[in-house]
């Protein structure tokens, strides 16, 4: 068996079931298969392999699925892929099979099963690897921050249970104005090159990532900048998106043999952890620009985050969006939820009105970060607070956000009910940063870090405590 052309890479876990995708590489004229063997640390013999056949149509890539898992519990395993010499072999026989696993074992953990055991995460967005003719440019510049990930990582008490990728993992269109990449197999080489590079891969095949994508998964400011010459783009940069970064998430349903099912049917998703809802948006692919039907979520999406509000029983609840929710720009920009303010405001009052507690929104895109607090001039109970985490790698094209950025003296929004009003917790951090998020029983503590994994600025969000009476 060879390693993985690409991976491994650990989706969607929970505590018993792991998704992990493997890449292997065409061989002409004959079958490929991907496998994956493990065992809890400390066992001696392997649980019994699992593979999955290779097809060229998804860029001999796909997501193996383990199934049996215990709750809290770190297990070891080897991937690998393998071209038989027999072309009649099936993923039955190939069991039978006296294979020889590549050397290297990579380890992962389930997520504990209880409801209040104290998490952590990490949240990044906006990782730039510039690549001219199919070469990557410097990339240990897009890729070092990711060991500081992994030294974190190592000591983090408590665990990680997930890094949250909240947009921009690659930049399909990085060379827009001089040669941009349009065609399939240049966005397949992207992302082959941008989750290859050594400190993201060793990162990614030890901890469960999710993944959401924004516009430079396809172009900036999709769909506002969308031509008439641009399907074929699309078509060809969501094919490359769904294989990379949908695949091994929880958007795909499991068919009856418990493995991947095709096709997708939308790139929104939840996911849990204990007393912990996550709600992951796709507020790109699926917006309305419609002068009297303006929407940055789908009407479906839209009706299905404000069910999962109201009636999730989870203490908190963390909403994903790879764009800005609040707070808004001094220079107006189409892009962001600013632009779509009647939705917005939909969502803040279905949170105010149903006296929902504990809402969290996570967001990248804007190359700066920051925690921000939202209050309501006539509600004291009312309170939501957004987590921004952005950028991983800049571009030196591209300016950082800073405090001037963005609107903190005037209300986000005025009703008849009253003013929604937001403040700056901190500081708006200019530089790359990712942000470490640990959640326990009474608050979110919020530190971001530098590309070298020094502190750079700490905050804590109290978390309501009615709401968590009322969930013990």
């Amino acid at each position: 068996m060879l390693k993985p052309t690409v991976g491994p890479i650990i989706g969607h876990t929970t505590p018993h079931q792991a998704r992990i995708f493997v890449r292997g590489e065409w061989q002409s004229g004959a079958s490929v298969f991907a496998g994956i063997r493990y065992r809890r640390i400390g066992d001696e013999r392997w649980n019994k392999a699992r593979f999955r056949q290779l097809m060229n149509l998804r860029d001999m890539s796909d997501v193996i699925v383990l199934h049996d898992l215990a709750a809290d519990t770190e297990y070891e395993y080897q991937a690998g892929w393998f071209s038989p010499t027999n072309p009649g072999h099936t993923l039955e026989t190939v069991q039978d099979l006296p294979l020889q696993w590549p050397g290297d074992v990579f380890r992962l953990r389930t997520p504990s099963s209880q409801p209040t055991t104290p998490r952590a995460y990490i949240i990044g967005s906006c990782r730039y690897l510039s690549m001219t003719a199919g070469v990557p440019w410097a990339p240990h510049l897009g890729d070092r921050i990711f060991a500081s990930i992994s030294t974190l990582a190592q000591r983090a008490t408590p665990p990680i249970s997930a890094m949250l990728m909240t947009g921009d993992q690659v930049y399909v269109d990085d060379l827009n104005f001089i040669a941009p990449d349009r065609e399939y197999q240049e966005i397949l080489a992207k992302y082959r090159t941008a989750f290859s590079q050594p400190h993201i891969a060793k990162l990614m095949s030890c901890m469960a990532t999710y993944m959401i994508l924004d516009d430079h998964e396809i172009e900036d400011n999709w769909p506002a900048n969308k031509s008439r010459h641009d399907e074929h783009l699309y078509k060809n940069a969501i094919t490359a998106y769904e294989l990379y970064q949908a695949s091994h998430g929880p958007a795909h349903q499991l068919n009856e043999e418990g493995q991947i099912s095709h096709p997708l049917k939308q790139y929104w998703y939840q996911f849990t952890h204990g007393d912990i809802d996550w709600f992951v948006t796709d507020s790109r692919t699926r917006r309305s620009l419609a002068a009297n039907d303006r929407r940055i979520l789908d009407i479906e999406q839209e009706q299905t985050l404000c069910h999962w509000l109201i009636h999730s029983r989870a203490r908190i609840k963390f909403v994903v969006t790879s764009v800005m929710f609040y707070p808004d720009r001094q220079r107006p920009a189409d892009d962001a939820w600013e632009a779509f303010p009647e939705q917005r405001l939909r969502l803040l009052e279905t949170i105010r009105t149903h006296r929902i507690r504990n809402v969290i929104f996570i967001c990248g895109d804007v190359h700066g970060s920051l925690t921000s607090r939202l209050t309501h001039s006539e509600d004291s109970d009312f309170e939501v607070h957004t987590i921004v985490s952005s950028p991983l790698c800049n571009s030196k094209l591209l300016p950082y956000a800073k405090n001037s950025t963005f609107i903190f003296d005037q209300p986000l929004a005025r009703t008849a009910a009253g003013d929604y009003r937001h403040q700056l917790n901190g500081k708006v951090i200019s530089q790359d940063n990712f942000a470490h998020l640990i959640v326990d029983s009474e608050e979110i503590h919020v530190r971001y870090h530098d590309r070298d994994g020094n502190l750079l600025q700490s905050t804590r969000i109290e978390l309501n405590r009615a709401e968590i009476c009322s969930k013990a």
